[in-house]
């Protein structure tokens, strides 16, 4: 059996924390209260932008946190659609961003973004760790 690549645990990794970081935000936005309110003042343009969406924004938020702890429970697991998961979360992230820059007009914001993006994906899809989900499946 393949040994897991070291990719894998710090994508997991990221994901658990995008996974709390989207039930704090989904949790502040359907129970507003002063010291979750208090979280929005790193960004303001984004609880404009959430608020406008309303309560609906943070049951798809919840929802987010709930496939991101999924997919990094699966990645550790092996799991192959936890792979393909965080691909298309992380291609997703990466154009958002560039929409995001088209919109505002925020270079660095969005740049950063971008490369962080690529980055991950990147490093998912290089032969190593591709190989590692694909023995999974005819493997076990």
């Amino acid at each position: 059996m393949t040994p897991r690549p070291k990719t894998v645990p710090i994508v997991a990794a990221f994901l658990f924390a995008a996974t709390a970081i989207a039930a704090v935000t989904g949790t502040s936005l359907l129970f507003p209260n002063p010291l979750l309110d208090r979280l929005w003042e790193f960004n303001q343009p984004a609880a404009a932008g959430f608020r406008v969406l309303g309560r609906i924004s943070g049951v798809l938020l919840l929802t987010l946190g709930a496939g991101t702890a999924a997919a990094g429970a699966g990645l550790l697991q092996r799991k192959k659609w936890a792979w393909w998961f965080a691909v298309a979360l992380f291609a997703i992230n990466g154009c958002g961003d560039v929409v995001s820059f088209c919109v505002t007009g925020d270079l660095l914001r969005s740049a950063i973004g971008v490369a962080i993006a690529a980055t991950f994906l990147y490093y998912l899809i290089r032969p190593g760790v591709r190989s590692y989900f694909e023995e999974s499946r005819s493997g076990r």
